[in-house]
């Protein structure tokens, strides 16, 4: 039985926006994960903080839309950070090499604090 996701946009300021995820983010909801992604990148949005502390399994469709999403945050002179990621993923974004252009914070509040504290510094 799987744990269907489940989106939640807890924040929004400026260019600022979290996306939250609790479930598994697999082929079926990799689609809709990206769509709501794009959503708020188009509505102004494009420096996402990706919440994974509710995600339970994540399959390659699900890293695939975060790369994806990362891209479509560049393009937008966006970003996309990650915060609270299980250990399971954590494990895969290493082995995948994400972890290396993907900016990763122990939960989405520091992640906050962190794109916050950067842009009244920039």
């Amino acid at each position: 039985m799987t744990d269907a996701l489940h989106i939640d946009v807890p924040h929004t300021d400026g260019t600022l926006a979290v996306i939250a995820l609790s479930g598994d983010f697999d082929i079926a909801a990799a689609p809709t994960v990206r769509g709501r992604a794009l959503e708020l990148i188009s509505d102004g949005h494009p420096d996402l903080v990706a919440d994974l502390a509710g995600v339970t399994f994540c399959d390659s469709s699900g890293l695939g839309a975060l790369v994806g999403i990362w891209r479509c945050a560049k393009e937008a002179d966006g970003s996309l950070t990650l915060a609270a990621i299980p250990d399971r993923l954590g494990r895969l974004l290493s082995v995948t090499g994400m972890d290396t252009f993907l900016p990763t914070f122990p939960s989405a509040d520091a992640a906050l604090a962190a794109r916050q504290g950067n842009s009244t510094t920039a």
